[in-house]
């Protein structure tokens, strides 16, 4: 990242390297503000790579009458598939249907409104499907004959992220990681922060303070003075992964006998993603979240209720994967599950803070937060009328003497954007190959060890590449080659990079393991 300046004065301190950090530190820059981004852990660590990886409207809100919350990710929807389709693809859900689910009159109308919120301009419609006649039908239990389709979005989360933080830098923000806001004081013109890092203490002069720091956005609160404008409730979502479980490249939605539902997902070409869960988080956010038992059963018999002849057992977890999301509370004593995803903003006294969200909607939040910013920056005129846009990026040229097929072409140009170029200009021979269980190809841990901020194995093997969630023991057979490729291009000695992999082993083992109580 280059040598930081001890001090540092800017237009905005965003706090918080999540998708909505990142977002609002993107639009910022973008908009020539100076801005800079820090993050106590990693970029996406922790709630923005560990969704569902989907972009889309959110079927379910519709059921609890949100509907101005999904007309908005609806539109966001259309935009995203239209400005980033590099890395944001279209898929095509399957919803089973028996008797004594939701009727299928609901589910019919919750589709029509799910089409016509808002404009939609590259999905199809949705419709009823004789499940038989899908590749995956044939694992189903008997009596799901027929059923329904929809449409939505898919990305990879953790990607997202780093895309939008790295746009950022190229517009100039200073983007710090491991590098955690330890103070914070604000006199009549600015905010002084305190920041610790890997580079030492950094002091930053900011005009206005965004607090984007998720779950951990009440403490900012509390040091700041400034309470939350609604009371936030942590709610956590798990997930395993397996080996591929369906012909053909359809989701499912699972309806649960307690009202919740389960999406089944290809992931990563030879894996499905299975999520998620809804509980209350009860332990705080000084430990890092990891599923339990009981999350493991629940999921697992959601998929044998209705595809029996999968016969899955514990051995058939590949990883597993938690994180907490900070919503907006609604009503005293409702279920987890039935929260909304709607965001709130608000300013006081130099302080723009963001509860609630989706990954959906991040442009939306962060065009929400810029308003309030503007309050805090007289002489800023940028009329604000709308998001910024990725611009799409054609497939790069290869030259003649590299031998790259045409699916991992598609990949990279989908997971790096307009580095995809110079990915594989920097790829030594043999490195375009696949790692073995994997579509990723070994460059991509070169080019993340050379290009994307790593600071720890966890940044390289869980969110710039996604071997720790792909590969059983978190790719612990292929140490010794990935060290060869990434050893160089971090700098680390031995001693340090034996650290780092029994820190990366003993954290896998914790949070991705399964667990082995509650």
């Amino acid at each position: 990242m280059g040598e930081i300046a001890k001090r540092i004065d800017c237009d905005v301190l965003v706090v918080g390297g999540g998708i909505n950090g990142a977002g609002i530190a993107r639009d910022a820059a973008g908009r020539g503000l100076s801005v800079v981004l820090c993050e106590k852990d990693d970029l996406a660590q922790h709630t923005s790579s560990a969704s569902s990886k989907l972009i889309h409207g959110g079927l379910r809100y519709l059921e609890q009458y949100h509907f101005g919350l999904v007309r908005k990710a609806l539109a966001e929807r259309e935009v995203l598939l239209k400005s980033a389709p590099h890395i944001i693809h279209p898929l095509r859900f399957l919803m089973p249907h028996a008797p004594g689910q939701r009727p299928a009159w609901m589910i019919r109308a919750g589709l029509f409104l799910y089409d016509h919120l808002a404009p939609r301009d590259f999905l199809p419609a949705s419709g009823a499907v004789a499940l038989r006649a899908t590749p995956a039908g044939a694992a189903l239990q008997p009596q799901f004959v027929r059923g329904f389709a929809y449409s939505d979005a898919w990305v990879d989360d953790a990607r997202l992220v780093v895309l939008a933080a790295l746009d950022a830098r190229e517009h100039g923000a200073t983007v710090l990681t491991r590098t955690r806001c330890v103070r914070v004081r604000r006199d009549a013109t600015r905010w002084d922060a305190e920041l610790h890092g890997a580079d030492g203490v950094i002091h930053v002069h900011a005009r206005c303070l965004v607090n984007a720091a998720g779950p951990w956005a009440g403490s900012l609160l509390h040091d700041t003075g400034a309470g939350p404008a609604r009371p936030m409730r942590l709610v956590k979502g798990s997930h395993i992964v397996v080996p591929r479980l369906f012909d053909g490249p359809d989701a499912f939605l699972l309806q649960q006998p307690d009202g919740r539902i389960v999406f089944a997902l290809p992931y990563e070409g030879a894996f499905t993603l299975v999520g998620t869960t809804d509980l209350d988080h009860e332990d705080g956010m000084e430990r890092e979240p990891h599923i339990t038992r009981a999350e493991v059963d629940y999921l697992m018999a959601a998929l044998q209720a209705q595809f029996p002849q999968l016969q899955l057992t514990d051995d058939d977890v590949v990883s597993t994967y938690a994180g907490v999301r900070p919503v907006i509370a609604g009503k005293e004593g409702g279920a987890p599950s039935q929260e909304g995803r709607e965001h709130a903003v608000w300013s006081s006294d130099g302080l723009v803070a963001i509860a609630g969200g989706k990954l959906t909607t991040f442009r939306a939040i962060a065009l929400d937060a810029l308003r309030l910013v503007k309050h805090q920056l007289p002489g800023w005129d940028d009329p604000l009328d709308a998001c910024p846009v990725f611009a799409p990026i054609p497939l790069p040229v290869v030259p003649d003497d590299v031998d790259v097929d045409a699916g991992m072409l598609r990949r990279l140009h989908g997971r790096y954007g307009a580095c995809a170029a110079a990915l594989i200009d920097a790829a030594r021979p043999g490195e375009l190959e696949r790692i073995p269980g994997t579509e990723t190809a070994w460059a991509e841990l070169r080019w993340a060890a050379r290009s994307e901020a790593v600071r720890h194995l966890d940044d390289l093997l869980l969110r710039r590449t996604r071997l720790g969630l792909l590969l059983r023991d978190g790719g612990a057979a292929h140490l010794p080659r990935i060290r060869a490729i990434c050893q160089p291009e971090l700098g680390w000695d031995d001693v340090h990079w034996a650290r780092e992999e029994a820190a990366y082993r003993t954290h896998w083992t914790l949070h991705h393991g399964l667990p082995h109580d509650d």
